[in-house]
């Protein structure tokens, strides 16, 4: 870890460490235990590829010549470079996402929505973990983007490759000129089932997420455009107006307030937070449970 991530490690005590992704992952005297997936490990092998997910080659290249983790550096001015080519490498996949399905379905999402996810690839589950992988793809069809979302425990990441211009997203066959944009693939879900829940075409609708939070400047004028939404314009130049559902909480209203400095005209930016709760999932929610209870009082009359 010292080696490979240095500035990933934050000293809790004495020869204890944890990460500055995971506190619930402790490093002391060699060994590592990840406590909140219950695994654990005693050399940094065993940390790279059941931690970062990196396959057996790539955990030993990167041991050997720090090839595979590592920061790129862009020039202030330069776009980041996207001619970098980049393999993205999915885990062993399962037939057919069950558990998946199941947890989403838990989380409010409607099943049509996942069902249509599930038939264009763009949900999938790993077998080893079963967790819900959420694929994005480019113009092209081809898979380059994919994120980790835990079925059991909150680890959240990344497969090895990921190319973050593509990230999950659903839009239509003829997108029209607006935008819809999410922090996570699960809020973006939970919007969707909020459309088609109040009668509207879900699947008319431009989604994109933007592959986590999205974490501004602390000069907010000089922060950057994310690189997902940079690609999606380019890709949809129709794209006029772009809805911000960002969530409630001091990053996402902070992350709304960059996004309203930094793109300027043509387009129309507007922020649309969830009514209420934290994020669109937490709302969407909240609706569920009101409904339940009011069906819950009807029978009892």
């Amino acid at each position: 870890m010292k080696t490979c991530e240095p500035g990933n490690l934050v000293k809790v005590s004495g020869d204890t460490y944890c990460t500055k992704e995971h506190d619930s992952l402790k490093i002391s005297h060699g060994k590592w235990c990840w406590w909140s997936r219950g695994i654990g490990g005693k050399t940094a092998l065993d940390y790279l590829i059941k931690v970062k997910n990196l396959s057996f080659i790539e955990a030993v290249e990167t041991l050997i010549g720090q090839t595979t983790i590592k920061t790129s550096a862009f020039s202030h001015n330069q776009k980041e470079d996207q001619t970098e080519t980049k393999k993205l490498l999915l885990p062993e996949l399962c037939s057919y996402p069950i558990h998946v399905k199941k947890y989403l379905m838990e989380r409010g999402i409607d099943e049509e929505i996942l069902e249509y996810c599930i038939q264009n690839d763009s949900i999938r589950e790993d077998t080893r973990y079963h967790n819900c992988l959420f694929v994005g793809f480019d113009l092209q069809g081809e898979a380059k983007y994919c994120s980790i979302r835990a079925t059991h425990g909150d680890y959240k990441g990344e497969a090895t490759g990921s190319d973050k211009h593509y990230s999950f997203n659903l839009f239509p066959n003829e997108p029209g000129e607006t935008l819809h944009l999410f922090e996570s693939a699960i809020d973006l879900l939970s919007y969707a089932t909020l459309i088609k829940r109040k009668g509207g075409y879900w699947h008319k609708e431009n989604l994109l997420s933007l592959a986590g939070i999205y974490m501004p400047q602390k000069d907010i004028a000089q922060s950057k455009i994310p690189v997902a939404l940079v690609q999606c314009l380019e890709g949809y130049p129709q794209i006029k107006t772009i809805f911000l559902h960002l969530d409630n909480d001091r990053a996402g209203r902070l992350a709304s307030e960059a996004l309203h400095t930094i793109i300027t005209a043509p387009y129309n930016v507007r922020d649309a937070p969830p009514p209420n709760g934290k994020d669109c999932n937490e709302y969407l929610l909240s609706l569920l449970e009101k409904k339940n209870k009011g069906t819950e009082r009807s029978f009892e009359r």
